[in-house]
């Protein structure tokens, strides 16, 4: 009897442990251009200290390569960050002004930036974007020692902003606008064509058309599961950082990312944007988790949370709600105070 009874203690105090250690803090940073070694020694000491355990890194494979034995002293696993559709500054798409994606207006994202410079997107139609695209994912996936290619801005431009976003552009989107609405390359139009006798551009209310949403959410879910295929053949994982849930995703940015066969996402649940509260962080983790088979990690954004009780409760809402971890856009930018709520939640 006793021995089953020490048994049972066992059992309880593994499975406590095993959700305490499940439950991860992490950040998004990025890498620069180039690696300095005494700089990151400095950054994994202080991830460290807050009880980050995972690091979502935006650099070359070259950097990451040199970034991950430093970390793994640490126990800190490390991420491959790619900005997938959104290309700034890409020597080779810029070459190549028809891969980009194109809005109702007939404008190419090269050419015309929607809100700001940075935007430029390439169509997921194009062939040959698609496959620069899944060329650079695999050129992580070929980094040793990489826990995941972690895929961001893997969408559409947003076609509305959040409610706290629109006055910063002098924009009132209460409908969708031609010059933020993309997907009309003409390779879209086209196929579209071939199966509907009809061209999306001459549909007078697009955003009623439910085929027309659905062909680009298609478009966006098979570039990104075929990513995924290609990494799960080399053992390597594939995650995301993803707006706040899947229905949402779909209306704000053509992203339905509960198709995707992911092995983890990271919802962005910056309740500022759209003007709600923390409880909302809670809601659209429960969401998300409801909605898909797989791991979901909370997006929290510290600019909006620089109250430390407010940082506590939107990380133990997370918690709560089903969230395998939260984080933080960006650990580099927390104050004092908000440090301090890392190192007390982590430490539990």
């Amino acid at each position: 009897m006793n021995r089953i009874y020490i048994l049972m203690l066992f059992f309880l105090f593994s499975c406590s442990h095993d959700n305490q250690e499940n439950f991860t803090f992490s950040t998004w940073v990025g890498a620069g251009k180039e690696f300095k070694e005494d700089l990151w020694l400095k950054k994994l000491n202080y991830y460290d200290s807050l009880g980050i355990s995972e690091i979502l890194v935006g650099g070359s494979a070259d950097i990451l390569s040199k970034i991950i034995p430093l970390a793994k002293k640490k126990n800190i696993k490390v991420h491959g960050w790619m900005w997938t559709l959104n290309r700034p500054g890409d020597t080779i798409a810029n070459k190549n002004p028809d891969w980009y994606a194109v809005n109702r207006k007939g404008q190419n994202s090269l050419e015309y930036r929607a809100y700001v410079n940075y935007y430029q997107w390439l169509s997921p139609f194009h062939p040959e974007a698609r496959n620069h695209i899944i060329n650079n994912a695999k050129k992580l996936m070929e980094v040793e020692g990489l826990e995941s290619v972690h895929l961001d801005y893997v969408r559409f431009p947003d076609v509305i902003l959040g409610a706290d976003l629109q006055p910063k552009y002098n924009i009132v989107q209460d409908k969708e606008l031609p010059e933020y609405d993309y997907g009309y390359h003409p390779i879209a139009r086209e196929k579209f064509k071939k199966i509907f006798d009809k061209d999306p551009i001459d549909i007078k209310y697009p955003e009623l058309s439910t085929e027309w949403r659905q062909f680009r959410l298609n478009a966006v879910s098979s570039l990104v599961n075929e990513i995924i295929s290609i990494a799960h053949s080399k053992n390597k994982k594939v995650t995301a950082a993803v707006f706040p849930f899947p229905e949402m995703s779909r209306q704000m940015v053509r992203q339905a990312w509960n198709d995707w066969n992911l092995d983890k996402a990271y919802p962005m649940l910056y309740q500022n944007f759209y003007r709600e509260n923390i409880n909302w962080i809670g809601f659209a983790t429960k969401q998300g988790v409801s909605d898909v088979d797989f791991p979901i990690v909370s997006g929290l954004y510290a600019p909006a949370l620089r109250n430390p009780e407010d940082l506590e409760k939107a990380i133990l809402i997370s918690k709560k709600n089903g969230a395998k971890g939260i984080s933080i856009f960006t650990a580099d930018g927390l104050n004092k105070e908000q440090q301090k709520v890392f190192i007390k939640l982590s430490k539990k």
